[in-house]
């Protein structure tokens, strides 16, 4: 379908705000928290990325689908986030081998789509005024009627979404390797498992409330828990599996929404951020190696940096060099470690890919100390 120009839209803030546009992708209204992403490319990966369910996604890149859209690179099944909003939505793919024009992408997932609206603009506002819930209407020009839907829409401060994007019932991505990693499924992003695979482990998938006992019957050897969207704080049951993980002593290792949950079962509270971390090149600094990574990040939620330093069981490992906010944690007498940020960034950077590389090394420590001690 080409892509043409279509009827006024508008997006309505929380706080009254309201922008104006043009429509694509589907005819109608989205709803969620508004956010923004950074990021110069990989628009195909931010809008299949489970984490941003619940959120409407402004994208800070003036041109988006100018590279078209292939179904091989994408993150989940389907798009992810709630409704998109972008300066410039590109009719003609580039890229040769493309499967389709990101206005049939949109158009065949259903997502409406703002265009033509000051993006930089937005931006502004949020980062000054914070995250905060939003509307977008391709359908009416009714602010009052907007408004009406608009106080439906919950907080995402105590709302739990890993039920809406986790698997429903245990599989197996890949049955090849010399060794087991149970991968918890809060949402997560198919390069995980992909990076795991790579580096010769079977993985089998767990839905988000799998207990310890049910993931633990496949005898892995060793744990990944996923990122996801939501606040962690409302997850107690995956808390509660995480602890009984730690208990066990085998291997784990957390991403994103597996970090904090990691924290929480740790006993460290998180909090909601300001407007949170999205894009492909914020600075990282790994405590322990003194050196520093470029990474891709999509969080809301962080973990209390006060709650870390007071504890004797867990210590930072890596901070954000924009901000000071906690990005890694290991623990002292457990093989179980967490980082903020995605280290399985597709399509990049890949300076923390060596994350995936420390996990699978201290898997087969442990299975060696495991042999010996029997």
């Amino acid at each position: 379908m080409k892509y043409t120009p279509k009827s006024p839209a508008l997006l309505l803030l929380e706080d009254g705000t309201v922008f104006y546009g043009k429509a694509a992708g589907a005819i109608g209204i989205a709803t969620g928290e508004i956010c923004f992403n950074t990021g110069m490319t990989g628009y195909q990966e931010i809008f299949t990325d489970p984490s941003y369910t619940g959120q409407l996604m402004v994208m800070t890149s003036v041109h988006i689908g100018n590279y078209g859209i292939k179904l091989s690179e994408s993150e989940s099944t389907e798009i992810k986030i709630s409704g998109l909003i972008c300066r410039n939505l590109s009719p003609i793919p580039s890229r040769k081998d493309s499967d389709m024009s990101i206005q049939d992408f949109l158009l065949q997932n259903k997502m409406v789509t703002l265009t033509d609206v000051d993006t930089r603009a937005i931006v502004r506002h949020i980062r000054s005024k914070g995250s905060m819930n939003a509307i977008i209407s391709t359908s009416t020009q009714d602010i009052e009627t907007l408004k009406k839907e608009l106080v439906k829409v919950p907080s995402m401060e105590g709302l739990e979404l890993s039920s809406q994007v986790s698997s429903e019932t245990a599989w197996d991505f890949n049955t090849e390797g010399k060794m087991k990693v149970a991968l918890l499924d809060a949402g997560y992003k198919m390069n995980i498992a992909r990076s795991l695979a790579d580096r010769g482990c079977q993985v089998r998938i767990f839905p988000y409330n799998s207990t310890f006992a049910e993931m633990n019957q496949w005898q892995p050897d060793g744990y990944m828990l996923s990122n996801g969207p939501g606040d962690p704080a409302t997850m107690h049951d995956a808390v509660k599996t995480v602890k009984e993980i730690l208990e066990s002593g085998t291997p784990l290792f957390g991403i994103c929404l597996g970090h904090q949950l990691l924290a929480e079962a740790c006993g460290m509270r998180t909090y909601k951020m300001h407007h949170g971390h999205r894009g492909i090149n914020h600075p990282v600094k790994n405590v322990i190696q003194g050196t520093s990574e470029i990474t891709s990040q999509n969080h809301g939620f962080a973990v209390m940096q006060e709650d870390i330093e007071n504890s004797k069981e867990v210590e930072i490992t890596h901070f954000n060099l924009n901000d000071k906010t906690i990005e890694g944690i290991r623990m002292i007498s457990k093989p179980a470690f967490s980082v903020q940020y995605h280290p399985e960034a597709a399509p990049g950077p890949h300076d923390a890919a060596y994350l995936f590389d420390d996990f699978v090394s201290m898997i087969t420590e442990h299975s060696k100390h495991k042999v010996a001690s029997n």
